[in-house]
């Protein structure tokens, strides 16, 4: 028999963000980026008296770029990597003063810190979890640790919280254990259906990997099961030939992975010496964030948003995310809106590439050797969205065009998960420094695409938003969903389920989306009230594609194009509303009721997308 010890308290915690008001700040992006991101909010203003040139001159991106500097991005890193500091804590708290210090002095024109009473999920430090094996009798024959091996280097540091995952429930459940690999959907369908095994009053076993933990967590609790031991299996948090950490960025044998299981569905002159001097300012005001407690559900994001949710929905133009710099060394990886493809292409062809072999060679060309979107276009792979970040309010549930940028592994040979040490006490300043990135001259090329984002979207006359690529996007997801439902040919055939209306919609999407941009070529970027118009066109496009009642269940992802899968948090899923009514139909008991939903989710898709193609039109 196996039982499962734990005990949580819950307490209060804080979140912190910085603002500041139409001013630059490049270093923060480049050097803390899985703890700052870049934030836009705007619109076309006239001048107030500063001159501001029609087009803002590549010449002066690349006095941004310049300023950035990998030996700053090393010391910064090491800064925020020394102590923990938990959310909620006094070591956070330390570091959300001194960041607010350190952007005062970069010269932001307001840093705020921002208070939330909100629920985080501790471990109770004197009574840790644990795991143990006990015999017939209750005794136990075997008790897991309960904190890792120390890291060397690092014995003298006090405060690291045992290994837990925050807002599990507290309890004592013993019972039989059953291994349910992945614990995915279909791994339950496999044990249920196939092998005929109950997970009822069982404790189940998986490994972590796949989908995101909190899935895992209520698919075992779905099934009847008492509880769920996660654990890092080697065939997913070991690569070859690679040694475990201090020796290699392998996770060793006694770390252990930390995180949230929360299903709430949602819920000058600092930088640029010479321009001030020259009266020059972003066209559009940026807001800097450091977000808090985004390991514990994304709280500080949120709650942010919730509060300032009228000023986001008329004012913001784009969010950028910038955390996890850097999960491998192999080649670069953007997540992003279709809107801002074209704008992540172009700044790459801009940027050299750090990859060995690829001197003197751009970023987009090392980019698109190494992961080529063959099934789609000849381009660089780019992925959708899913969850599990903070962009998730600002994307999800606001339809805020956002993108993220960050170095990732050889997903064609690497089989881990992201990258061994994830969320353990491994995850340390020394594995980055002397495994991961020592040069960090993939943290600066990473900091340059964000820091080019958020640069070109502050000042272009015209917002650097491409509708043609989102039309192809749209094209591309429909073939997809579709292509499941014809996996079910004869339910299509007798429940007359159709996909035709969506497909026109999206021919007319497509025809509206190449007009926009043909009036785009004639604009007098001069005429104030011209370039408003576009701009809103532009701004309001990803707003188009919400819907206010959200999708079937999870009100809060109200994105009628992309969502987190239900089945995965991590992964983002197109046309998400059919794909779900899709999901495992064969067993639905109602099948009328089933295909109904189909179609009425198709219905919703493409009354959206036709509707988002009407904002395009020609403005009279």
């Amino acid at each position: 028999m196996l039982r499962l010890l734990g005990t949580e308290d819950y307490e209060v915690g804080t979140r912190i963000k910085g603002l500041s008001a139409r001013t630059i700040f490049t270093l923060a992006l480049g050097a803390v980026g899985f703890l700052l991101l870049g934030f836009i909010i705007g619109w076309f203003a006239k001048s107030t008296g500063i001159s501001s040139p029609s087009h803002v001159p590549q010449s002066m991106r690349k006095a941004f770029w310049d300023e950035m500097k990998a030996e700053n991005i090393r010391r910064y890193l090491h800064n925020f990597t020394q102590v923990p500091h938990l959310s909620g804590t006094g070591e956070n708290f330390h570091f959300a003063k001194q960041i607010q210090t350190q952007w005062k002095e970069f010269g932001l024109d307001q840093v705020e810190l921002t208070h939330y009473d909100i629920l985080l999920s501790y471990p109770n430090a004197s009574n840790p979890n644990y795991i143990s094996i006990i015999d017939e009798h209750g005794k136990e024959l075997y008790k897991t640790s309960l904190f890792e091996p120390t890291p060397p280097g690092y014995e003298n540091i006090t405060d690291v919280v045992p290994p837990y995952n925050a807002y599990s429930a507290s309890g004592t459940p013993t019972g039989d254990l059953i291994y349910v690999n992945y614990a995915r959907t279909e791994d339950f369908f496999y044990l249920e259906r196939t092998l005929n095994i109950s997970l009822q009053g069982k404790i189940a076993i998986a490994r972590y990997g796949k989908i995101f933990r909190g899935n895992k967590v209520r698919n075992a609790e779905k099934a009847g099961a008492k509880g769920i031991i996660l654990y890092s299996d080697p065939a997913d948090y070991c690569a070859q030939g690679v040694e475990p950490y201090p020796d290699g960025w392998n996770l060793p044998g006694g770390g252990v992975q930390r995180g949230n299981v929360l299903n709430l569905n949602g819920a000058g002159d600092p930088l640029t010496p010479g321009y001030p001097a020259k009266g020059w300012r972003p066209r559009r005001t940026m807001i800097f964030a450091s977000w808090d407690a985004e390991e514990f559900g994304l709280l500080g994001s949120t709650e942010w948003a919730e509060e300032n949710v009228k000023l986001l929905e008329k004012r913001a133009v784009a969010y950028i995310n910038a955390d996890s710099s850097v999960e491998g060394n192999y080649t670069l990886r953007i997540d992003c809106t279709p809107l801002l493809y074209h704008l992540a292409y172009s700044l790459t062809k801009a940027i050299p590439s750090p990859d060995e072999g690829f001197e003197g060679k751009s970023l987009y060309e090392s980019w698109h050797q190494k992961n080529n979107w063959t099934d789609y276009k000849d381009a660089p792979r780019i992925n959708k969205l899913g969850s599990g970040n903070d962009f998730e309010v600002f994307f999800q549930r606001l339809g805020i065009a956002s993108g993220r940028a960050r170095y990732t592994k050889n997903s064609k040979e690497g089989r881990y998960s992201g990258y061994p040490v994830y969320h353990s006490v491994y995850e340390t300043f020394e594995i980055v420094d002397k495994f991961y990135d020592p040069s960090y001259k993939n943290h600066l090329a990473v900091a340059k695409v964000r820091g080019g984002m958020v640069f070109d979207l502050a000042n272009e006359v015209v917002i650097p938003f491409n509708a043609q690529d989102y039309a192809d996007a749209l094209q591309s997801y429909a073939t997809v969903v579709y292509n499941i439902g014809q996996q079910h040919k004869p339910q299509i055939e007798t429940y007359n389920v159709s996909f035709e209306a969506l497909f026109s919609a999206i021919r007319n999407f497509t025809k509206s989306a190449a007009s926009f941009h043909d009036r785009l070529k004639d604009l007098d970027i001069t005429n104030t009230i011209e370039v408003r118009s576009v701009n809103d066109q532009l701004m309001y496009l990803e707003r188009a594609f919400i819907d206010p009642l959200g999708l079937p269940g999870r009100p809060f992802y109200r994105h009628i194009i992309y969502a987190p899968s239900s089945h995965n948090k991590y992964m983002g899923e197109s046309f998400p509303g059919i794909y779900d009514a899709l999901f495992d139909i064969e067993s639905k008991s109602d099948q009328r009721s089933a295909w109904d939903e189909v179609k009425r989710q198709i219905s919703i898709a493409a009354f959206t997308v036709q509707a988002a193609g009407r904002t395009l039109e020609d403005v009279l």
